[in-house]
């Protein structure tokens, strides 16, 4: 397997950016997981790598060798499409084993690698099938066959999951972990789906309009997002953004929210905008009897074990992950506290984080 450094990766269709001066660094042996919206440029990235697209300008180094311009047979990738893209006219046997045949290895070795991993993908039983009659389910775990007995450096796969249902999604997301783990393969993983990319990575790489905007662990991503984008698009609910009065300079601990001052973790850098804007995930928002904001109870939403409360208030309308055991009821006055080490202040002009968990750590220890 092989670690993938991007340099300074950018792609333009005419005027159109698709990705921009996007740089990170894919470690031998990890589940890389690419995430955003789409057309934020994460595939059109994913198919440079694996060399389906060639890049405007800047490197991509396949175990420290530049193939930045090298088609896509010569860089020893094995790329797992969206839609399985399965010869229809052959059986699982012959699709798998298609890429040693094109080798033209010995029949034995052929054979005796398309069983080793129609094994281990629990497929063994279908080898003499045709592909047309088999599930979704079944049809993807033909597709990442037919790249794993490659035994290539990488698999860079785009949103291989999408033609599935979500029960269907939830099952393989953890079958795909697993045996990334059984392989060790270096693996690129697109998807817009949050909840794969929290479940599945090692790492995410966050993108938004061609840009690469935080390449972190998930609980990073998720507890010490680095823009308000990345803060919004992780998480569901999406976090509250709050706004907040007053001029701050570095090293400020408190805030002004609605006319009541809030702690907050020490602010790293100056913000020269009047306003701040305050983010707070649901779950670290509580109802209690006494807090420095009040509002009244728009929704409730029950959810077995805990409930989506949404509450208006004088800065807006907020969503708050509450235990069931909270009685509340449409309409009713409550008043709000927050888990004061948990927030984080965004600077509206450049939308960065300014203040967080993160940088009190960090200056602390």
């Amino acid at each position: 397997m092989a670690e993938i450094r991007v340099e300074n990766l950018h792609k333009s269709f005419g005027d159109f950016i698709a990705v921009r001066e996007s740089s990170f660094t894919v470690r031998d042996g990890e589940f890389f997981v690419m995430l955003g919206p789409s057309g934020c440029g994460k595939t059109t990235t994913l198919r440079m790598i694996a060399g389906l697209e060639l890049p405007t300008s800047g490197r991509i180094l396949l175990d420290g060798e530049d193939v930045t311009f090298r088609r896509g047979a010569e860089r020893d990738i094995a790329f797992v499409f969206q839609l399985f893209a399965l010869y229809p006219h052959m059986n699982v046997r012959q699709n798998i084993s298609f890429p040693l045949r094109i080798q033209r290895l010995p029949r034995r070795e052929v054979r005796r690698r398309t069983e080793e991993v129609a094994r281990l993908l629990r497929i063994d039983h279908l080898l003499d099938r045709p592909v047309g009659g088999l599930s979704s389910g079944d049809r993807q775990r033909v597709a990442l066959g037919r790249a794993i007995v490659r035994r290539a450096k990488a698999f860079p796969m785009g949103e291989p999951q999408g033609a599935l249902d979500a029960e269907f999604r939830e099952l393989m997301c953890e079958e795909l972990r697993l045996l990334h783990n059984r392989i060790g393969a270096t693996t690129i993983y697109v998807t817009h789906d949050q909840i794969e990319a929290m479940s599945m990575a090692d790492r995410i790489c966050v993108m938004d309009r061609g840009e690469v905007l935080q390449v972190a662990p998930p609980i990073e991503i998720y507890e010490r997002p680095a823009t308000r984008f990345v803060a919004g698009f992780i998480g569901s609910p999406a976090m509250n953004f709050l706004p907040a009065q007053g001029r701050l300079a570095p090293g400020a601990t408190e805030i002004r929210l609605n006319g009541a001052t809030v702690p907050i973790p020490r602010l790293h850098a100056a913000l020269d905008h009047p306003e701040a804007i305050l983010g707070v995930r649901p779950e670290h928002i509580h109802i209690a009897d006494d807090g420095p904001l009040r509002g009244s109870v728009y929704s409730v939403e029950y959810m077995g074990t805990r409930q989506l409360v949404t509450v208006d208030t004088g800065v807006g309308r907020l969503k708050v992950r509450a235990p069931n055991t909270v009685r509340v009821d449409d309409g009713d006055s409550v008043a709000l506290a927050f888990d004061t080490r948990r927030l984080i202040v965004f600077d509206p002009a450049s939308d960065l984080a300014v203040a967080s968990a993160a940088f009190t750590e960090t200056a602390d220890g």
